[in-house]
């Protein structure tokens, strides 16, 4: 099992995001992801920084962690200025960037912003098509595209990513599972569906299965009561796991057995130095047998 560092850019400066950037890469977190909105939902007053920018950051002060989100919005770039924007990220990093892509989970967006359509169906089919252009684009081929949504006549790009980009994309919705199963590296998972895993296993292809879960660490049982309080304030009914080290090792151990290979950490305190700390001594280091 492997984990990641997920922190959404939002009420952090970009020096506090790469404080937290190194203190993950030294933790043994093997990546980093942010989110991925035009205003941080149910936070629309709160200041947030844009994905790739973000994201193109924290890959120039670490040198090992993997970068991207979970997930970028689909309809939010045009697929050739997205397939560009991925390949410089690829090339600056060294082969640190991955595409985690989806079609949307706040539709007022889409209204709020002009940005298209909210029919579930328009959203899904334009990110298929989305990810066929990409595919092409990094394979090197000259495109002619005349979809629903992408239309494109002649079209090509260099360079090509340095190797293989992997792709994330979450969901079980019928549709998704087949563009996870045609394109996807990665499956992602909403923790609450996982009773479902064996039964859609075999609709996925090859993709590894992730999960996002949030995470309350407590260091010594004198700060249970306040972080459990912090992690119900911010999270509310979306039941952090809240422990000690090894309280969590045996919770993501129980995940491990179900067939999770990477696990997204949201930590219920805006990710502190001090928690990447703690969990990588008392958690990571346990589950990678260091």
């Amino acid at each position: 099992m492997e984990f990641n560092l997920f922190l959404p850019q939002m009420r952090l400066s970009f020096d506090q995001i790469v404080e937290r950037a190194q203190a993950a890469e030294a933790a043994g977190f093997v990546g980093m992801t942010g989110m991925d909105h035009l205003a941080p939902p149910m936070a629309e007053d709160q200041p947030m920084y844009e994905a790739m920018v973000t994201n193109t950051w924290i890959a120039a002060h670490t040198s090992t962690l993997m970068v991207g989100s979970l997930v970028l919005c689909d309809a939010f770039r045009h697929p050739a200025t997205l397939a560009r924007e991925a390949v410089s990220i690829d090339h600056a990093s060294g082969g640190r960037f991955e595409l985690g892509i989806g079609w949307g989970s706040v539709p007022t967006e889409f209204s709020v912003y002009g940005v298209g359509s909210t029919a579930p169906r328009d959203r899904v089919e334009r990110l298929r098509e989305t990810l066929d252009v990409l595919k092409a684009f990094w394979a090197g081929e000259t495109l002619d595209y005349d979809g629903e949504f992408h239309h494109m006549t002649g079209a090509r790009q260099q360079p090509v990513p340095l190797g293989h980009i992997p792709i994330v994309i979450g969901g079980v919705g019928k549709k998704t599972l087949a563009l996870v199963r045609e394109h996807a590296d990665w499956w992602n998972v909403h923790v609450g569906e996982m009773h479902r895993v064996p039964e859609l296993r075999d609709q996925v292809g090859d993709a590894r299965v992730s999960v996002q879960k949030m995470v309350a660490y407590v260091p010594d049982e004198a700060s249970r009561a306040a972080i459990t309080e912090t992690a119900q304030r911010r999270f509310g009914s979306s039941a952090p796991v809240i422990g000690t080290g090894p309280e969590i090792v045996d919770y993501f151990g129980g995940l491990a057995e179900q067939g999770v290979e990477r696990v997204y950490v949201w930590f219920c305190d805006f990710a502190s130095p001090e928690s990447i700390d703690g969990f990588g001594r008392e958690v990571l280091r346990p589950l990678q047998g260091v």
